[in-house]
C-alpha cells in the first residue's frame, strides 16, 4: 500500500486519521492544521494527487518519481525538497544497504516518499506525537526528527564497518588471497556512504540558520545537535577510507615481498641447480678422455702399429691418467669441482 500514515495535527496533536489523500485535504483546510502524509514507493497516481494539492515544483516532482538522487536540500519559494539517504547494515551478508527518501516541506505540510525500508519513520512519527511540543513547532520540527532518525541509523552502519575493518586488519598478515577483494568491496561500501552523509554538513547548517533567522531557538538548539551528530559520522567515514587505502597499500607490501621472496627462492634453486652441472659436466669430461683413448685402441684394426709396440699398453694407460688429471686441475681452477 503506496499510503504509509496520513494525518493532520493541530498545536502538535493528533486530530483525524483521513482515509484518503482528498479526505486528508479536506480536513486540512477546514482545521487548519499541518498535513503530514507518508508513502511507500507511491504510483504516479498519488504523486500526481500531493503535487496538484500542494502546487510541488514539478522539477522537483520529477526527481521523487525518478528516485536515484544525491543527498541535496533545494528551495522552491516557500517549499523545500529534500533527498536522504538512510543506510543499514545487514549483519547476514556484512554489506551495508542504502535507501533513498524525498520529503517536501511547505508551511502547512509534509510528504515523505520512502524507496526503502530505512528510515523508520514510523518511529519518528510516534517520537513526536509524544513531544507535541516540538511537533507543535511546525513542519521544520518534523524535518528534523527525520534526518536525526537517518543519522541516528548511521551509528550501526558505523558499528558493523568498523568490525569489517578490524577483521581485514587482522587477516592481512595471514596471507589470505582474498583480503584484498575484500578491501576493494568495503572501501566502495565506504565511498557510498561517505556520499550519502557528507551533504548532510551543509544542508544541516543552513537549515540551522534558518531556524536563528526565523528566531526558533529550539530547532537551532535541535539542528545543532544532529550536526554533532553528522560531523562525528563523517569523521569516521573519512578515518575507515584513510584505514582502507593504508591496509591496501600494506597488503601490497606484502604481496610484493612474498613475490620477492620466492623469486629468490627460485634463483636460489636455479643456482644450486647450476653448479650441479657444472659438477657434472666436469666429471663428464674428465672420463670423456680416457674413454675416447680406450675407444681408439679397442678398435682392434690390422694395421695399427701401436698395438705391436712393447710399450704401447703403458703409454695408453699414461695418457689417459694424465689427460684425466689435467682437465681435473682445469676445472678444480675454474671452481667447478
Amino acid at each position: 500500500m503506496a499510503i504509509i500514515d496520513n494525518a493532520v495535527y493541530v498545536d502538535g496533536k493528533r486530530t483525524k486519521n483521513p482515509e484518503s489523500l482528498d479526505l486528508t485535504y479536506e480536513v486540512m483546510r477546514e482545521r487548519g492544521g499541518m498535513a503530514w502524509i507518508g508513502l511507500y514507493r507511491p504510483g504516479r497516481t498519488e504523486i500526481d494527487s500531493v503535487a496538484s494539492e500542494f502546487n510541488l515544483h514539478h522539477l522537483a516532482v520529477e526527481d521523487a518519481i525518478a528516485a536515484h538522487q544525491r543527498p541535496k536540500l533545494e528551495g522552491y519559494g516557500d517549499q523545500l525538497f529534500v533527498v536522504l539517504r538512510p543506510a543499514r547494515y545487514i549483519e547476514d551478508t556484512e554489506k551495508v544497504e542504502f535507501g533513498e527518501v524525498h520529503i517536501f516541506v511547505g508551511p502547512d505540510f509534509v510528504v515523505t516518499i520512502r524507496h526503502a525500508e530505512a528510515p523508520d519513520l514510523g518511529r519518528v512519527r510516534h517520537r513526536l506525537e509524544d513531544t507535541p511540543d516540538l511537533l507543535g513547532l511546525g513542519t521544520d520540527a518534523v524535518l528534523y526528527a527525520i534526518i536525526d532518525q537517518v543519522v541516528d541509523e548511521y551509528e550501526p552502519v558505523i558499528e558493523g564497518l568498523q568490525t569489517d575493518i578490524d577483521e581485514i586488519e587482522d587477516q592481512l598478515f595471514t596471507g589470505q588471497p582474498e583480503v584484498a577483494r575484500r578491501i576493494y568491496d568495503l572501501s566502495r561500501e565506504v565511498m557510498e556512504f561517505q556520499r550519502a552523509t557528507a551533504p548532510l554538513v551543509v544542508m544541516v547548517e543552513a537549515m540551522r540558520e534558518d531556524a536563528k533567522n526565523d528566531g526558533n531557538l529550539e530547532l537551532r538548539r535541535s539542528f545543532r545537535d544532529v550536526l554533532d551528530h553528522i560531523l562525528r559520522v563523517t569523521e569516521r567515514a573519512d578515518a575507515f577510507r584513510m584505514t582502507l587505502q593504508n591496509a591496501l597499500t600494506v597488503h601490497a607490501t606484502l604481496v610484493t615481498q612474498q613475490q620477492n621472496e620466492e623469486i629468490r627462492a627460485m634463483t636460489q634453486v636455479s643456482i644450486e641447480q647450476n653448479e650441479q652441472v657444472k659438477k657434472i659436466s666436469a666429471w663428464g669430461a674428465i672420463l670423456f678422455a680416457p674413454t675416447l683413448i680406450a675407444g681408439i685402441y679397442g678398435m682392434n684394426f690390422e694395421h695399427m702399429p701401436e698395438l705391436r709396440w712393447l710399450g704401447g699398453y703403458p703409454m695408453a694407460v699414461l695418457a689417459m691418467v694424465t689427460s684425466s688429471i689435467a682437465l681435473y686441475i682445469v676445472f678444480r681452477r675454474q671452481q667447478w669441482l
